[in-house]
């Protein structure tokens, strides 16, 4: 069965869409075979893997408006067996229609049980709570939410654990979480302090790993690559190669 993972948080500029591609891209290490949807309008993951989402078509924005089949907006990237469903600011006005259809937090969901050929999907949110990141959450069984730790990063928590008992009550009952301590500075004092605070708060649903702060992760979309094939040897690289195989090990334990 193929694993969904939803990477989301309701605040912006925590290293979302970076840790997205960079899992996904660790994944395909492991061997699997991975489909990264970029359910953000402003299309991060999309430019992240060098396309330019003003000239693509079909993308995610047509998938939710039945406009056509999922596997026809499949997209490739450079790396093999890790592949692309894109977006653009046509999403914008999707999602605009989305509630006047049946069943419509549940759109991505129906869509993905129709694809095969892939071992995960990876579905990249948008920094809101809105009927995108729910669609993503009923589809998901596992949750990633990154939390820089900082005041505002950690106060957003609560909005994502009152959205995750709500989608629970409602469509997915099985969906779990885990928080990602990402941009962490360890010289930083405040970081320190509020890292472990948000650990001593969550306890086990907050990964081991946690993601610090690399130039080279700002550095790697410029070339259409993720960390994993711009820098292998970089501390960021080794962080998310970690974090997928803690993600294996819990997983395995669900299982």
């Amino acid at each position: 069965m193929t694993q969904s993972i939803a990477v989301a948080n309701a605040k912006g500029g925590v290293a979302k869409t970076t840790t997205a591609l960079s899992l996904g891209a660790a994944l395909v290490e492991q061997g699997k075979r991975v489909l990264l949807i970029d359910l953000d309008p402003h299309a991060n993951m999309t430019i992240s893997l060098g396309y330019k989402p003003s000239s693509l078509s079909p993308t995610i924005a047509d998938v939710f408006l039945g406009d056509c089949l999922i596997e026809d907006a499949i997209y490739g990237t450079p790396v093999d067996r890790l592949s692309l469903i894109p977006s653009n600011h046509t999403l914008t006005l999707a999602e605009n229609h989305l509630m006047v259809r049946d069943r419509y937090q549940l759109i991505l969901r129906d869509a993905l049980s129709q694809l095969d050929g892939f071992d995960v999907f990876v579905l990249d949110c948008p920094p809101t709570l809105s009927t995108l990141t729910q669609n993503a959450l009923a589809a998901a069984r596992i949750l990633i939410i990154p939390a820089q730790p900082e005041y505002y990063s950690a106060h957003a928590l609560r909005d994502m654990l009152n959205l995750i008992l709500a989608i629970r009550q409602r469509n997915n009952p099985e969906l779990r979480y885990r928080i990602l301590l990402t941009m962490l500075d360890t010289r930083n004092r405040i970081h320190r302090s509020l890292a472990k605070q948000i650990r001593t708060a969550f306890s086990q649903a907050v990964f081991e790993t946690q993601i610090e702060i690399d130039t080279r992760l700002r550095e790697s979309p410029l070339f259409g690559q993720s960390i994993l094939q711009y820098a292998p040897q970089s501390r960021a690289s080794k962080q998310y190669q970690a974090l997928a195989q803690e993600l294996r090990r819990y997983t395995h334990e669900l299982d």
